[in-house]
């Protein structure tokens, strides 16, 4: 299967409405859906954040230049949240999964989604 098949399955759920997928350390996108690319820095602050989430937690999350009040963030999920919308991103071991949810999709219902993901990708040695 393509990379780009796992961001359009993503989409496909309903629950997703864009969906990239980066190499883990951030400096190249695999896929992506829906025009859904980062500036630079978004990135590269995203891939950092997994080992050291206080900026993050500090500043918020951007993506696409919007801000988004980080909800959730591990060495393995970074979860942001604006209005009624919401990012859900992981990492595994090759990769960093990147979602969005529209407003009207429970955050729970989109992280299912993209954790299952990110579990098939780990088992995978992906």
């Amino acid at each position: 299967m393509s990379w780009q098949a796992y961001t359009d399955n993503l989409v496909a759920s309903g629950k997703i409405d864009k969906a990239a997928l980066y190499s883990r350390a951030g400096d190249s996108v695999w896929a992506q859906s829906n025009n859904f690319t980062f500036a630079d820095q978004e990135i590269k602050s995203l891939a950092a954040g997994y080992d050291d989430p206080s900026g993050l937690q500090a500043g918020g999350l951007h993506l696409q230049g919007q801000k988004y009040f980080v909800i959730r963030a591990d060495d393995r999920s970074i979860y942001g949240k604006h209005e009624a919308e919401g990012v859900v991103t992981v990492r595994t071991k090759q990769t960093i999964l990147v979602a969005h949810y529209p407003a009207g999709v429970q955050a729970g219902e989109a992280t299912t989604i993209v954790e299952k993901l990110a579990d098939y990708l780990i088992s995978v040695n992906f």
